[in-house]
């Protein structure tokens, strides 16, 4: 039969069937007879979450046959749930069309981007789930429903695939437009006292600090009336590819096995960094290449907190010994309306932790959540984390709703699987706290 592993190969699992559905009819087929079988459904999507949240012993539909543009007009754009964010971005630029904002890799389904809860960086635009306007869902029982308002829509759209499979999905987009992309490097110290004016000055804020420096490159996005000047194919490739991904990969090896050294290599890099800009279409540069293989963590907080929770972490790396390679980086949102989503009801922001993949470091990443905890901090539900239900009921003002409509849309949960038994609990129609206890992705 074969096994699913993810993109990070810390995610595996043998299904008792995959299928590859082309409509809705197959994939509702594939529910009722999952349904009849006394198995669980799930839908895949690219495999670039670090948590479980797909997985499924039973029946596991592959999405790469429910692909491409189904329909476009009147600022929208309905898309088959299993289109890579990197087509549907080439398709709209082709059209002269353009989502508002996105997150920085295009290797997911519009899905799977969707029910994690993809979220990139804004001052007033939200993440892919805010930009939705209307979903296809096949439920529990074998019907297809299409949402665009109400409970249903606003608990589906960050759903982690617990109240049906997405098959469409409906986004408001614009006119294609250009982002004036400033990088440079920036003392730590200067950013904590800069924050709101850096946030507040600039339409898309995204910065990286590297540990065991004081040195963080921040990018600023605006967009911009033109002219285009996107960077030469030479810089493009010297940037994006060698810098950050052959080089940078390369530093994380010999880091890997000189630990000691890895200190001396972050001091390196940044006094590297130097300052550049550039104009070019809004998906290429919100988007990036990320070829090093990594696991990650990040938790959302109240925006005000983040200064306090970024001085803690980098305390808290500084009197550790561990030795951390991948830079943390920092992103902002505005307020959600999605139930799940990582901000809903609060401008957010967005700490994000990794570790090169053959050096896991558990400590790290408890230390840095037990930060997060404590400022009310949810994290995200496709990285890993150690949360349970009766934790996220706590940060979630409509977690228990959110059940309680779960309950009554898959009783039986054929959607469910031990990642949502974890964060959600049990698909039955009781306490979300009847799940199991805190256990580790």
């Amino acid at each position: 039969m074969g096994a699913f592993v993810n993109w990070a190969r810390n995610q595996s699992v043998t299904p008792s069937e995959f299928r590859t559905p082309t409509s809705a009819a197959d994939v509702a087929r594939a529910v009722t007879d999952a349904a009849h079988g006394g198995r669980r459904v799930r839908m895949l999507g690219t495999g670039h979450s670090f948590t479980g949240v797909a997985l499924t012993d039973g029946i596991l539909l592959r999405p790469d046959a429910l692909t491409g543009i189904i329909e476009t007009g009147d600022g929208r754009v309905k898309v088959a749930a299993g289109t890579p964010l990197r087509a549907l971005n080439e398709e709209l630029q082709a059209r002269g069309l353009a989502l508002a904002n996105m997150g920085d890799i295009t290797a997911q389904t519009v899905a799977g981007a969707i029910q994690t809860g993809t979220h990139g960086t804004g001052r007033e635009i939200g993440g892919l789930a805010d930009q939705v306007l209307e979903m296809d869902i096949v439920l529990a029982d074998g019907s297809t429903t299409t949402v665009s308002e109400g409970d249903l829509f606003d608990a589906a759209r960050v759903g982690l695939g617990a109240l049906g499979i997405l098959t469409a999905v409906t986004f408001r987009v614009e006119p294609s437009f250009l982002l004036h992309s400033r990088r440079e490097p920036m003392p730590f110290s200067r950013i904590l006292d800069s924050l709101n004016e850096l946030t507040g000055d600039n339409e898309h804020l995204d910065f990286f600090w590297l540990p065991h420096t004081d040195t963080c490159l921040v990018k600023r996005n605006n967009r911009s009336p033109g002219p285009a000047r996107p960077p030469g194919a030479f810089k493009h490739w010297l940037d994006n590819v060698f810098l950050e991904n052959t080089l940078f990969g390369a530093m994380c090896a010999v880091g890997a096995r000189a630990p000691g050294a890895v200190p001396r290599i972050n001091r390196l890099s940044a006094s590297v960094l130097s300052a550049s800009e550039c104009a070019d279409a809004s998906y290429k540069i919100f988007t990036s290449v990320r070829e090093v293989r990594f696991l990650e963590m990040e938790y959302a907080i109240p925006r005000h907190h983040l200064a306090e929770a970024l001085r803690e972490t980098r305390d808290l790396i500084e009197r550790s010994d561990w030795k951390i390679t991948f830079p943390v980086e920092v992103r902002v949102t505005p307020p959600s309306d999605a139930w799940l989503s990582t901000a809903y009801g609060r401008p957010s922001a967005y700490i994000a932790c990794h570790i090169y993949r053959p050096t896991p470091n558990p400590d790290y990443f408890a230390g840095v959540e037990e930060i997060m905890m404590r400022f009310q901090g949810r994290p995200h539900w496709g990285k890993l984390h150690t949360r349970d239900a009766a934790y996220l009921q706590t940060v979630y003002p409509r977690f228990a709703d959110f059940h309680a409509l779960r309950a009554r849309l898959d009783p039986d949960g054929l959607f469910a699987n031990d990642y949502l038994d974890q964060v959600l609990g049990t698909a039955r129609a009781s306490s979300p706290v009847d799940g199991p206890e805190t256990t580790a992705t």
